[in-house]
Parts: structure tokens; C-alpha cells; sequence
């Protein structure tokens, strides 16, 4: 059985590891203080351009995405999303149960915002006599990529940084899955892009090489003032922080980060071209490493035996967009025989 549903159901990538054994007998002061930790917050800054960002390392992207919000946002305030983002469906109400609302948005098949849909609901906001009976918007959030694996472009983030700006709002990017977005086809937007344009940034590693973890980066001092405080109240301070540093500084080491992610998007893309070949369309057009292909359900039973996929959504009452995924840790075999059989599948359509 081959699988294809998730990009971390492996472990870590080998260097993360060694680099966990030779300093495991190592004695370090705790909570991210230590000196790997040091070295990696350098790492990203230098990445990003910036050197007056914060870099601060969470366990996991639920615990990243609701402290940044809970950090930012007071009582009567909430966060923007697209319907479809992962605070607003898969996060069991993270967001909510530290007390603010998640106001979702509708989207298209991308899963993406648009500046003019924002400054339309701010403005209707702040126009309606009763606003203060209403959860009042202070935060966007987005996902780059999408939860549909789709990319914002520069123009379109610029416009929603603009927006945000001139609105009075924070805009926070969840980058789960960056590294896949930074080297994926067509892509145009980069880390230093995120740092000048976002308040707030996540640096995915679970779901990118790592064992786990998340970088949170700050570029808004309005964020980044007591921060550490709301991470240690929210029980997201880990004591042997520098397990977490070590892995950032594995990955951002002589460019391991964009390497394995770039890989994972180009094994994708031989999966969607044979898709594509075969005759099975597209529930959303993906340039990285999830694909997102349509199978008539009686085709999926077959490709079940040998394949682990997501289903992801009821097209009609004959066909199903399901989710192939790809990480830093696919093999060309495993690979090569999924190809295999989607060609013998579309034989069947």
C-alpha cells in the first residue's frame, strides 16, 4: 500500500534527525533560548531580508494559527477567512474557544480573498448604524497556498496588504505548506514578499521535512510586543525548545527547505499530467503538491487496493474530487506505480 493522502505521514528528513542525535546529549537553557534556536530565528530572518522580524517556533499549525490570533485581536474583534480556510473547517473551533470569532467569506475553487471582497466588508461594517452589536473585523487571514493548493499571486497579495493597511486590519498568512508554495510552478510571490507585506507569517515544517513544528514570524512590532506571554498562557511554550530550533536550522541550512518542497511539487506534477492524459478533470487547479483530481466512484475502489487518497468533495452523485499528495518523502517507484494505474484507470472511463 502506497500513500498518497497526506504530506507528513512520514517522519523527518534524515538531516533533521542526525542533527537531533549529535546534540542530543547536549545541555541547553529551555523555552527556545538556547543557541539552535538562535542560529535558526537568524536563518529565517536573513531569508526573509528582514532582521527586525520576531521568529518564534510552535509545535503544531493549529497552535500557531490561534496564538497569533488570540495575540493580536481583542474581545469584540475577529478574522476574516475564505470559507474553505483551515481555521474555519478544520481546526475544531481553535479560534473560537479563545474568544473570537471567525467571520468566513465566500471563495471559488482556489480558496483564495480578494482585496475588493475585504475593503466590501469593512466598509459595511463600519457603515452600519448597529456595529457595535457586530463582531468588528480586524484581522485577514489567508492560507499561501490554499487548502485547495492554489497560489496568491504578488499583485493579488500586494492588493490584500494594501487593503488591510488602509482599513485598519492585520494580515496573517498560514504557511502550513510554504515551502511547496515558494518552489512551486508559475510562483511569484517569495519570503521577503510575505515579510514586507503580511503582519504575520507561519513557516510550515510539519508538513515540510520536519517532525513537527511551525515558525511563527512577526513583522508588525504592534505583534510582536508580549508575545511570548500569550505562547506560554496558551501552552505552547515548550520546555526543550531547542527541539524545535534544531529543525529549522536542518532545514534552512544550504537551502533543504525549497530542495525537498520543490521535489514533492515536481513528483505532483507527473501525477497531475497523467491524470490529465487519462481523461480525469480537476475539482481546483493546483501548482503544487497536492493534486486534486475527479474519479468516477466506481473507478475508486480500484485505485484504493494499492493507494491511500483523500476523498475531498461530492462533485455529483457519480464522481468524487479526491486529493493525491505528495512530500519530501515519496518515492519515484511508489510514484511510477500510481501512473501507472491511473493510465490503466482512464481506459475505463
Amino acid at each position: 500500500m502506497f500513500t498518497f493522502n497526506c504530506d507528513y505521514t512520514e517522519g523527518a528528513h534524515p538531516r533533521i534527525l542526525q542533527k537531533m542525535l549529535d546534540t542530543n546529549l547536549e545541555q541547553t537553557v529551555g523555552y527556545g533560548e538556547d543557541p539552535y534556536c538562535a542560529q535558526a530565528r537568524q536563518l529565517i530572518r536573513q531569508a526573509c531580508g528582514r532582521e527586525d522580524v520576531d521568529v518564534h517556533f510552535l509545535v503544531g499549525g493549529t497552535q500557531a494559527n490561534f496564538t497569533v490570533i488570540r495575540a493580536a485581536l481583542r474581545p469584540h474583534q475577529g478574522v476574516v477567512c475564505p470559507v474553505t480556510g483551515h481555521i474555519n473547517g478544520h481546526e475544531t473551533g481553535a479560534v473560537e474557544a479563545t474568544g473570537h470569532k471567525v467571520l468566513p467569506q465566500p471563495c471559488g475553487p482556489e480558496g483564495k480573498l480578494t482585496g475588493k471582497q475585504v475593503d466590501a466588508l469593512v466598509q459595511a461594517h463600519w457603515a452600519d448604524e448597529a456595529r457595535e452589536h457586530l463582531v468588528q473585523p480586524k484581522m485577514v487571514y489567508i492560507s499561501h497556498p490554499t487548502e485547495n493548493g492554489a497560489l496568491y499571486t504578488l499583485a493579488e497579495l500586494e492588493e490584500l496588504s494594501r487593503v488591510c493597511r488602509e482599513r485598519g486590519l492585520y494580515l496573517f498568512a498560514d504557511g502550513a505548506r510554504l515551502g511547496y508554495g515558494l518552489t512551486a510552478r508559475g510562483a511569484d510571490v517569495t519570503l521577503p514578499d510575505l515579510a514586507r507585506l503580511c503582519d504575520a507569517f507561519t513557516i510550515g515544517g510539519t508538513k515540510c521535512g520536519a517532525l513537527l513544528g511551525e515558525a511563527v514570524v512577526l513583522t508588525n512590532p504592534e505583534l510582536q510586543k508580549d508575545f511570548r506571554y500569550v505562547i506560554k498562557q496558551s501552552g505552547g511554550m515548550l520546555a526543550k525548545g531547542r527541539l524545535l530550533g534544531l529543525q529549522f536550522l536542518a532545514l534552512f541550512e544550504d537551502g533543504l527547505y525549497q530542495e525537498i518542497c520543490g521535489r514533492a511539487n515536481q513528483l505532483a506534477y507527473r501525477i497531475a499530467d497523467a491524470c490529465r492524459e487519462a481523461g480525469f478533470p480537476f475539482f481546483a487547479q493546483s501548482p503544487t503538491n497536492q493534486q486534486f483530481p475527479i474519479f468516477p466512484n466506481r473507478l475508486l475502489e480500484q485505485l484504493g487496493q494499492d493507494f491511500l487518497y483523500s476523498t475531498w468533495a461530492k462533485v455529483d452523485e457519480d464522481h468524487t474530487a479526491i486529493r493525491l499528495c505528495t512530500s519530501w518523502a515519496t518515492r519515484e517507484e511508489a510514484v511510477d506505480q500510481l501512473l501507472g494505474d491511473i493510465r490503466a484507470l482512464g481506459k475505463e472511463l
